[in-house]
């Protein structure tokens, strides 16, 4: 039981990266997951580095979007 809430929050609170990526590509999150493990594992860690770069841009362009107005909005 411990587990499955260890992967509930994993997957649904951890930066989104490969959910936002499956929308976009239209695949299954997944898979995209799958592929980061395994990368990570046969290039010894540097897709990690890939994904915290991408989860620092979504973080940041979902940062300029909730903060940008419009231009009607004084």
């Amino acid at each position: 039981m411990p587990f499955e809430s260890v992967k509930f929050l994993v997957e649904s609170h951890v930066f989104g990266v490969c959910e936002r990526m499956g929308e976009r590509l239209k695949m299954p999150a997944k898979n995209i997951r799958l592929f980061f493990i395994y990368a990570s594992c046969m290039t010894i860690g540097s897709p990690i580095i890939i994904y915290m770069i991408l989860a620092f841009w979504i973080s940041m362009k979902d940062y300029v979007r909730g903060k940008r107005s419009a231009v009607w909005d004084f």
